[in-house]
């Protein structure tokens, strides 16, 4: 699924969550998909959705890039005339930009010649607050591309945000859709390394380690473990390698079935043995 499937599959599927998010107020009233294009001639943007309370079409556009042939600005008003001929309702436009323009790009929220100008909203998403998206599953998907002066802890806390969604299918479900989004503005790598790492805490080989290790303390069986899951992803360690294995106590055990989702090669584990020290 690309973005912008994923951007439109989201509002429809979950109106009321975005109109409350866009229009700052919740919608009390049924909402509305509606499904036409309005297209006389195909306009090409990254997302367009159309939703309908009793009194209102909220059009929403979601928008990676900023440069548009024909501009957006002029888009809006196309849209807008169609809208209005179709359902004489009020509208309300609104532009969700993911990714911040090129330097000396400027963002309008109007489109003005001669003696017409038509205005719309613009919501650009690295000047929003995480804190909302972060605790709404619906839009935990765009919290990657909100505020930050610290990327790596926002990510650890989406990624946190998402462990703690109860039900295991929504939250593979929320998860992939993060991923996503994520990726927009992340190196793709290391968002799969950071879910994947999450994904294995919660596996049944890494509980085991940790339940017969706190249970029982032997380590020896979670080595041999260890030691087996190695064998099969890149082949069975040196003899110095083994040894230096032995030494390992239970949380390293455990970081280190971890850390081997991602090991291609003898170097990898040679290198994390390295950093134990």
């Amino acid at each position: 699924m690309s973005f912008d499937n994923l951007c439109k599959l989201l509002a429809e599927k979950h109106p009321e969550r975005f109109a409350a998010w866009l229009l700052g107020e919740e919608v009390t009233s049924t909402i509305e998909v509606l499904k036409t294009e309005l297209s006389i001639e195909p306009i090409r943007a990254d997302s367009v959705t159309f939703l309908k309370t009793s009194d209102r079409i909220l059009h929403l556009e979601f928008q990676t890039i900023w440069t548009s042939d024909p501009p957006i600005p002029f888009r809006l008003l196309d849209y807008w005339v169609r809208l209005y001929r179709l359902y004489r309702s009020s509208i309300t436009q609104i532009v969700i930009v993911l990714l911040p323009p090129s330097e000396g790009m400027t963002i309008e929220n109007f489109f003005e010649e001669e003696s017409t100008r038509h205005e719309f909203q613009v919501v650009k998403m690295w000047e929003q607050d995480p804190d909302p998206f972060l605790h709404d599953p619906v839009l935990l998907p765009f919290a990657a591309l909100t505020r930050t002066q610290n990327p790596d802890q926002l990510l650890n806390r989406i990624v946190q945000q998402v462990a703690e969604i109860p039900e295991t299918e929504e939250r593979r479900e929320v998860s992939s859709y993060v991923q996503l989004m994520a990726g927009l503005k992340y190196d793709k790598d290391r968002i799969h390394r950071l879910f994947r790492e999450d994904m294995m805490r919660e596996s049944v080989i890494y509980q085991e380690i940790l339940q017969e290790g706190e249970e029982r303390g032997l380590l020896q069986g979670q080595r041999s473990l260890i030691l087996r899951m190695l064998e099969q992803k890149i082949g069975l360690p040196s003899q110095q390698e083994r040894d230096r294995i032995s030494t390992l106590n239970l949380e390293q055990l455990g970081n280190l079935a971890i850390a081997l989702l991602n090991f291609s090669s003898q170097t990898d584990l040679e290198v994390w043995l390295a950093e134990q020290n």
